[in-house]
C-alpha cells in the first residue's frame, strides 16, 4: 500500500533511526542522475559537494549537447578528477527532461546501482539532503524532496506567478489523479533500484514537469511506499531557469493523458 510517513508536525520522520546510513560497500551504491543543459557554471561545484558527502555514490551526467560545453567539461572532470566515480552520457540534442531521466535510470540499473537519485544541477536541490534520503529510504521505497509538507519551503525570490503555477499544478494533479503525494512535480527523489525495475518505464511519455507527475502516479499505482522529506527549494544562483509557460501548459493537459494511459 502507498503511504506517506509524517511526524506530528506533518514533516517526514527522519531523526529516529540511528542505524548507519547506506552500508559503504561496492555492491550497494547510490547513482545520482543529473540531466544537464547549459550547466557548466554549476557542475564543478555540484560534483565537489556530492563527492564530499561521505556517501558511497557515483554520478551520471546526461547532457543534451549543451552549447556552453557542459558535456565536454563533465567528460574532462570524469577523467581528471573523478575517475570511476563520474560517468557522462552525451545525447545529440535537447530531447527532454523525461527521456533524459529514463535514459539515466536504465544506465544506472545496468551499472548495478542499488539506489538511484534524480536531481537538478543548479543547486535548487540541496545535495546535503541526500544524507536524509539515505536514512529514510531504509524504511521506504521512494523518498521525495517536498516543498509542500510541513517544514518544506520555497525561495522567497520566487515571483507570485511562479508560486501559483507550482503550487496550483500540484493541487491540480492531485485532484485529477487522486495522488497522495503533496509535491507532485518534485524533481528531487531517491528510488530503490527494485522500484525502477518494476515500473513500466517504456510506457512513460511525459517530458518536462509532467514527467514528475507521471512517475508519482506510477509509484502510487504500483503500491510503493513513498515518504516525503521536507526541503527548502532554492532559486538558482547561476545560469538560466528552464521553466516556461509552455512547459506549465504541457504539464496541465498531459495529466489527463496520464490518467487514461494506465
Amino acid at each position: 500500500m502507498f503511504s506517506l510517513s509524517f511526524s506530528g508536525s506533518g514533516s517526514a520522520t527522519i531523526g529516529a533511526d540511528v542505524s548507519p546510513i547506506i552500508p559503504d560497500t561496492e555492491d550497494k551504491f547510490i547513482m545520482v542522475v543529473v540531466p544537464t543543459y547549459n550547466e557548466a557554471e554549476n557542475l564543478p561545484s555540484l560534483l565537489k559537494v556530492l563527492f564530499g558527502l561521505g556517501l558511497n555514490l557515483r554520478v551520471l551526467i546526461v547532457d543534451d549537447n549543451s552549447p556552453d560545453g557542459t558535456g565536454q567539461l563533465a567528460a574532462q572532470l570524469a577523467v581528471d578528477d573523478y575517475p570511476g566515480k563520474l560517468e557522462v552520457l552525451k545525447r545529440p540534442g535537447k530531447m527532454g527532461l523525461g527521456s533524459a531521466y529514463i535514459t539515466g535510470f536504465k544506465h544506472a540499473l545496468s551499472r548495478g546501482a542499488s539506489f538511484i537519485v534524480e536531481m537538478d544541477a543548479d543547486f535548487s536541490h540541496d545535495p546535503k539532503i541526500l544524507k536524509e534520503f539515505a536514512r529514510v529510504i531504509k524504511k521506504a521505497d521512494v523518498t521525495v524532496g517536498s516543498r509542500y509538507v510541513a517544514g518544506g519551503s520555497i525561495d522567497e525570490r520566487w515571483k507570485l506567478i511562479r508560486r501559483i503555477i507550482s503550487k496550483g499544478g500540484s493541487i491540480y494533479a492531485r485532484a485529477v489523479l487522486r495522488l497522495k503525494v503533496h509535491d507532485t512535480t518534485a524533481g528531487f527523489k531517491m528510488f530503490r533500484a527494485e522500484v525502477l525495475r518494476k515500473l513500466p518505464l517504456e510506457k512513460v511519455r511525459s517530458n518536462g514537469y509532467a514527467f514528475q507527475v507521471e512517475m508519482a502516479y506510477l509509484c502510487q499505482k504500483y503500491g510503493f511506499k513513498v515518504v516525503e522529506v521536507p526541503i527548502h527549494f532554492n532559486d538558482r544562483e547561476l545560469g538560466k531557469s528552464k521553466m516556461s509557460a509552455k512547459i506549465a501548459l504541457e504539464a496541465a493537459w498531459r495529466v489527463w493523458q496520464i490518467k487514461f494511459r494506465y
